[in-house]
């Protein structure tokens, strides 16, 4: 009777035994620090999708960026009239802040106006929002004359 009693012990130490390395298992896994990994939009190697708004009030305006954008390269994909027509210096909003034309855009625009304002809807990498200053933006560079 004695031996039954142990022989039944026995069976279950190894069943207990199973069941505590399983509790110290997951208690031991179950506790990697979570490592936040940020979404980065792709960086994207081409032209770049751009809208132009025209935020000016001045008629005409958003044709004539859109027609300078696209002989500098870039891919203007629309262009409207803004509801705001009151900016006076035209302002680079990037919508795609990974996209590596961004600062040939800015350069191409002669502003120091740019903003990041992202966002997973945003179907184009930035909006330039033109403002009264666009003439002097779209006038050919005149080279520099010596007059002596």
């Amino acid at each position: 009777m004695f031996s039954q009693s142990l022989h039944r012990h026995n069976k279950s130490i190894p069943a207990f035994g199973f069941l505590v390395v399983a509790i110290l298992l997951s208690i031991f896994t179950g506790c990697k620090e979570e490592k936040v990994v940020e979404e980065k939009q792709p960086v994207r190697h081409y032209k770049g999708d751009i809208e132009v708004l025209n935020s000016c009030g001045m008629q005409g305006a958003a044709a004539k960026m859109r027609a300078y954008l696209r002989e500098n390269g870039f891919d203007v994909v629309s262009y409207r009239n803004d509801r705001l027509q009151n900016y006076d210096e035209t302002i680079l909003v990037l919508r795609n802040p990974e996209w590596e034309g961004a600062k040939a855009l800015a350069k191409t625009l002669k502003t120091e106006n740019v903003m990041t304002v992202f966002s997973k809807r945003a179907v184009v990498d930035a909006s330039v929002y033109i403002g009264k200053d666009f003439e002097q933006i779209i006038k050919p560079d005149q080279g520099e004359t010596d007059d002596n």
